[in-house]
């Protein structure tokens, strides 16, 4: 695929499809729109895009597709009517298909497959910013999927952040993404759990946040960075040279007492301290806290 000034569809134009579908045009290549409601690309269609009247004439006017769509279905929703338009016979033989939408690996896997049945090159994206750092130099992308394929539009998915290419295997990007945003949901909910237990005997929210942040930017540190986390958990060796299980279960009893004297929410702390009761339970009570991987690494 040239890639300078190649022509780019772009389907979905939620905040992130108009992120990368105005990144896109910025830079100079021709793009071309489709969206359930066109008034979306209202603004784009102003700075030069081409907006399609159907998902079969969007696909067939440039040969690298961008998905932008709330899931997987979505895609299926849009293009398997349009694979079955008689006006665009062969739609999708030798395109490439990125779909950047969210789901489970699976259901990328399931999703190349299908792709690969109509001649299409598919790679799963995964993009791990909000839709206003789209085409800063703090953003990144996950990518997965036939290698020549991503080579091929590799310049062009750069414009929209750094890409990330983990692998032929199609479910890795999209599983790279999940576990990110589970680290960042988890953070997230935390966070306002712990401000809620705060804000429930009337401190104000700004006497706690800033130093709840720098805890949690302080994280690294203190369990001793990336690399020791890792080897214990590949090694499965959590000596209790640190926090043990036991001192953290207790902790974490104490946060549900605390929760439910506060009378707020009790899912979260009841989820953590479940964690803790199972590794105890199995016998890791004077391991390192890491030994929680072992039970939350096998579901049942």
């Amino acid at each position: 695929m040239s890639t300078e000034s190649s022509p780019v569809t772009v389907i979905g134009l939620g905040p992130m499809g108009r992120a990368m579908a105005a990144t896109l045009i910025a830079a100079g290549h021709p793009v071309t729109l489709w969206n359930r409601t066109p008034s979306r690309a209202r603004d784009l269609v102003a700075a030069g895009a081409t907006l399609a009247p159907t998902p079969s004439a969007a696909v067939a006017a440039s040969e690298l597709t961008i998905l932008s769509l709330t899931d997987y279905p979505a895609m299926y929703d849009i293009l398997e009517p349009a694979v079955a338009d008689p006006a665009y016979r062969d739609l999708l033989t030798g395109k490439v298909v990125v779909n950047l939408s969210s789901d489970t690996p699976e259901a990328s896997r399931a999703a190349a497959a299908w792709a690969a049945q109509r001649g299409a090159s598919f790679l799963t994206g995964g993009a791990m910013v909000p839709a206003p750092m789209i085409g800063t130099p703090h953003a990144y992308v996950f990518y997965s999927g036939p290698g020549e394929a991503f080579t091929g539009c590799e310049a062009v998915l750069r414009l929209i952040g750094e890409p990330r290419y983990l692998g032929t295997d199609p479910g890795l990007a999209q599983l790279f993404y999940q576990a990110y945003l589970d680290v960042f949901l988890s953070t997230l909910s935390g966070l306002l759990h712990a401000t809620a237990l705060i804000t429930s005997a009337g401190v104000p929210a700004t006497e706690f946040l800033p130093g709840a942040l720098a805890l949690v930017s302080g994280v690294p540190d203190m369990i001793g960075g990336a690399e020791q986390l890792a080897r214990q958990v590949e090694t499965g060796e959590h000596p209790g040279d640190l926090s043990t299980a036991l001192m953290m279960g207790a902790t974490a009893e104490h946060i549900l007492r605390s929760s439910e004297q506060a009378g707020i929410d009790l899912e979260l702390p009841r989820a953590v301290k479940s964690h803790y009761d199972r590794a105890i339970a199995a016998g890791h009570g004077s391991s390192d806290w890491t030994a929680l991987y072992e039970v939350l690494k096998a579901y049942g």
